[in-house]
């Protein structure tokens, strides 16, 4: 544990590069930034962009791309929202909003980072993931996302924003250092795309392996200290250059939950064996809950 707590508190410092030009940008209300992410998911249920309070100017992008609100991108189409969980960032004034549509017909997730200023939105950025996306399978994904707590941290309990980034980069760096000593907790849940490394258990670990040799940058951080989150919109380096979305809970300095949302950028499974394949010789990938 005291291992731990210096390799904290040295990632922290060098997190803080990273926290302080944010900082510098003052705070935003917490209601307000609520409040617009609700108007959001309301605007994606009906299709209507523009019910959303927005500046003069406004960019929507979906997956670094430059997209329609009103043709062709995903908030122009009307999609019954599941579920959602709002990361609000009053030091940047923006929020992410992790969606789950599971509809048979037309089945999405999506990971968008919305700024914000003096209370109107002037950007949207937008990883979207559907079938045939990376490991996609959103009724799995809404019932596991269900079962986990992301409830409020007590003030006194909760991490710094430099931490929270900090500990994130533990494992966002080993894909690329296996050297690397990520910030597990136990117990911890891994939900990448449609499978999940938890079963509801104390014993439950997200220490599983992750890819190597793989550079994830262009990292752009939303922190909320609040529930202990940080959602990281990145890239996989590389010629596939994948938009990324890896969203954290961060409890004492640990990791206690990981998702991650990925475009395979119209390549099934980004190039592995369909889903289906690894489910049917791996079905433990899907596992049931003890709760």
């Amino acid at each position: 544990m005291a291992l731990h707590r210096t390799i904290l508190t040295a990632l922290g410092f060098a997190a803080a590069a990273l926290a302080s030009p944010a900082m510098a940008q003052g705070q935003c209300d917490r209601a307000q930034l609520h409040r617009l992410a609700d108007t959001y998911v309301e605007a994606q249920t009906a299709g209507e962009g523009f019910r959303v309070p927005m500046g003069e100017w406004v960019q929507y992008r979906e997956n670094y791309a430059l997209s329609s609100m009103t043709h062709g991108g995903v908030l122009a189409t009307p999609h019954e929202v599941d579920w959602y969980r709002a990361f609000l960032d009053t030091h940047t004034c923006t929020i992410f909003v992790e969606l789950i549509v599971d509809d048979a017909e037309s089945p999405w997730v999506l990971g968008t980072k919305i700024s914000t200023r003096g209370g109107l939105v002037n950007r949207y950025d937008v990883v979207t993931s559907t079938t045939g996306d990376w490991l996609f399978d959103a009724a799995k994904m809404l019932e596991y996302a269900q079962s986990e707590d992301w409830s409020e941290i007590p003030e006194g309990h909760r991490n710094t924003r430099a931490e929270i980034i900090a500990v994130a980069d533990t494992y966002l760096d080993k894909f690329n250092d296996p050297s690397v000593e990520v910030a597990w907790g136990v117990p911890c849940a891994r939900l990448e795309g449609g499978i999940y490394t938890g079963r509801g258990l104390p014993t439950d670990s997200c220490d599983v392996g992750v890819p190597s040799g793989v550079e994830l940058v262009e990292r752009d951080y939303i922190v909320d200290e609040a529930i202990g989150g940080v959602a990281v919109r990145l890239r996989f380096g590389g010629p596939e250059d994948l938009p990324d979305a890896h969203i954290f809970r961060i409890e004492n300095g640990l990791i206690r939950y990981v998702h991650t949302i990925t475009n395979c950028q119209g390549v099934e499974n980004c190039g592995f064996p369909p889903f289906a394949e690894m489910l049917e010789g791996n079905p433990a990938m899907q596992p049931e809950l003890a709760n």
